[in-house]
């Protein structure tokens, strides 16, 4: 039935729009839970009170708590639409940016709220293994995945085990630490080359994914952050991880005129976890390179236009679901 049709819209007033609740509504949690971690870096480096992450803090917990439970009203109502989910080349990789979004949420949880902190973010790491191996299953099943499927957002399963030392090291779990990072590492390779070969020799990325290019700069950001929690003095691999980061923040400011003239979906959150990590990566560089006054205020340049980008997002995701445009089928 077409999304426009009477249909449709009587059955969306009528509650049916539970139904259509995407998946990949989590990346807001991601998000929220990366500027509450680049706060809370900010707020360090300017010796600052925690005011303002405490509230992004909260705020991430009140948009993941509400997620988890529409999405899980939707696998009890709904069971049918959730596997379709889970069976859909694109959608299915972003089942995993739930457990991020707990591990994300445990890690900000670690400074400002440390007693759940530990099991937040254990559920997640779980949870994370466990659809890590689940998606990593279907892609090497019989399932019928093409090239036109493949974008960065494939970069959120497997690669995002590098998250899980930024608050598993503090925590004491070194060993499964680098278990996880190990894992992350491996599949950016792998999946670096696929996507490369999937931008230059195939057809471009529909319209409406082409945000999900942003999530470039994640893997190397997010991987140095997680790099220098198990090794802590800035070495040779962390250079060239944080660098690397560098890179594809270039290479996707040379595409943002055609970005923001994008129409607003939920896919535009793709653009903010990478700003988030990106963020923070830069001022745990500029201060084990020891660099000051110029170093500085590249982090806070990074800070100032993530908080636009998130200031945005908020706005027109809320604009945006008073109008009832998200839980729309496609």
């Amino acid at each position: 039935m077409d999304a426009q049709s009477p249909g449709s819209a009587v059955d969306r007033t009528a509650g049916a729009w539970l139904e259509y609740f995407p998946v990949n509504f989590f990346a807001t949690v991601m998000g929220l839970s990366g500027m509450t971690l680049a706060t809370l870096r900010l707020e360090g480096a300017a010796h600052l009170t925690h005011a303002a992450s405490s509230t992004f803090l909260a705020i991430t917990v009140g948009v993941l708590a509400g997620s988890l439970m529409l999405y899980g009203l939707k696998a009890l109502r709904y069971p049918k639409a959730v596997a379709a989910d889970w069976h859909h080349p694109v959608k299915i990789a972003f089942f995993p940016a739930i457990s991020i979004g707990l591990i994300l949420t445990g890690s900000a949880m670690s400074v400002l709220w440390p007693l759940p902190a530990k099991t937040v973010w254990a559920t997640g790491a779980f949870l994370h293994f466990v659809f890590t191996l689940g998606v990593v299953s279907a892609w090497i099943s019989h399932r019928p995945f093409e090239s036109v499927h493949l974008t960065p957002a494939w970069f959120i399963p497997a690669v995002g085990n590098v998250l899980v030392p930024i608050a598993g090291v503090s925590f004491g779990y070194v060993e499964l630490s680098w278990f996880f990072f190990s894992v992350g590492i491996v599949f950016w390779i792998v999946l670096l080359t696929l996507i490369f070969n999937r931008l230059v020799f195939h057809n471009p990325i529909p319209e409406r994914l082409l945000p999900t290019l942003v999530i470039l700069i994640a893997p190397p950001s997010v991987a140095f952050i997680a790099w220098m929690q198990l090794s802590p003095e800035l070495d040779a691999f962390g250079r060239i991880l944080y660098f690397s980061a560098v890179f594809f923040a270039a290479v996707i400011l040379l595409q943002i005129r055609k970005l923001v003239r994008l129409p607003f979906s939920i896919a535009w959150w793709a653009y903010s976890f990478p700003l988030a990590g990106f963020t923070v990566a830069t001022f745990i560089y500029v201060d084990a390179a020891h660099h000051t006054q110029g170093g500085i205020l590249a982090g806070i340049a990074a800070y100032a236009t993530l908080a636009l980008v998130i200031f945005v997002l908020l706005a027109r995701t809320t604009l945006a679901a008073l109008r009832g445009e998200i839980c729309r089928p496609e």
